[in-house]
């Protein structure tokens, strides 16, 4: 009996072995190493085809990306906070379509943030640029259609 369960284990065992032969799985450790070096290559000349965004310029996004994304988001969840608690405490009977166009237009304006926080920064690493980065989205979003163009 005791053998008959170890026949059993042993079978279930050989079960899960590894029968891929994907990329990655084989032992031919050659090819591997020959793709390896290719990638990297391949990383080599597309970093010298590519700019790269200074400290600077980078953390000026990043700020201006969480400003613009995180104010209407946070803007969006206290207005349903304020609909829910004027609806709770029946002050008003907030109608349904007035949280949906808040919550529509707030999460929207959040989804852009990325984008114009992206564009309205200055990516000249010397300037600063203005607050609000109009002038500045305006001249990097033709720096980008010519930059696609090319």
């Amino acid at each position: 009996m005791l053998n008959h369960q170890n026949n059993q284990i042993a079978k279930h065992k050989r079960i899960w072995k590894i029968h891929a032969e994907a990329k990655g799985f084989n032992s031919n450790r050659s090819s591997l190493a020959n793709e390896q070096q290719e990638l990297k290559k391949n990383k080599q000349t597309n970093n010298d085809e590519d700019d790269k965004i200074p400290n600077v310029v980078f953390e000026r996004m990043i700020s201006r990306i969480l400003i613009s994304v995180g104010v209407p988001l946070i803007t969006g969840i206290v207005l349903l906070k304020i609909f829910d608690a004027l609806k709770g405490q029946h002050l008003w009977d907030v109608p349904y379509w007035l949280p949906f166009l808040t919550t529509f237009i707030t999460f929207g304006a959040s989804a852009l943030g990325i984008a114009y926080g992206t564009l309205s920064t200055s990516w000249d690493p010397e300037r600063k640029g203005s607050a609000l980065g109009l002038e500045e989205a305006q001249e990097n979003w033709v720096v980008m259609w010519k930059e696609d163009e090319e």
